[in-house]
């Protein structure tokens, strides 16, 4: 093998290796983010459909009052500020359905402010 042969070689090697890098880097930058509005005394969605071992960022808003956002079986909470964006990252890490619910009194009718998670 002569030297330029050895070149191309290491040339060819190094480029794979950054296209490699380039596409972890996009892999990373493209998880899924959820959008939920609270309002009284609802998330819109009241459902949210997950992957098993597929990282998620949940982005919570609401312009009425004080709420929170209580996934127990995940052992994920946030509160949930009027004119504020709150942000919850997990990975699932088992299927089912599990339930959520504002944990944050906000009024009459609080105690229906649920949903569900389900994840495959």
């Amino acid at each position: 093998m002569n030297l330029l042969h050895k070149r191309r070689l290491l040339l060819a090697s190094m480029a794979a290796s950054s296209l490699a890098a380039t596409g972890l880097v996009l892999a990373q930058s493209q998880e899924r983010v959820i959008k939920i509005v609270a309002k009284k005394f609802d998330f819109t969605p009241g459902e949210i459909r997950l992957k098993k071992n597929v990282p998620v960022t949940l982005e919570f808003t609401t312009l009425d009052v004080v709420m929170g956002f209580n996934l127990p079986d995940f052992a994920v909470r946030t509160d949930i500020l009027p004119g504020t964006t709150s942000r919850l990252r997990f990975t699932p890490d088992k299927t089912g359905e599990f339930a959520f619910h504002c944990d944050v009194f906000c009024g009459s009718g609080h105690e229906s402010m649920t949903g569900a998670v389900f994840v495959t």
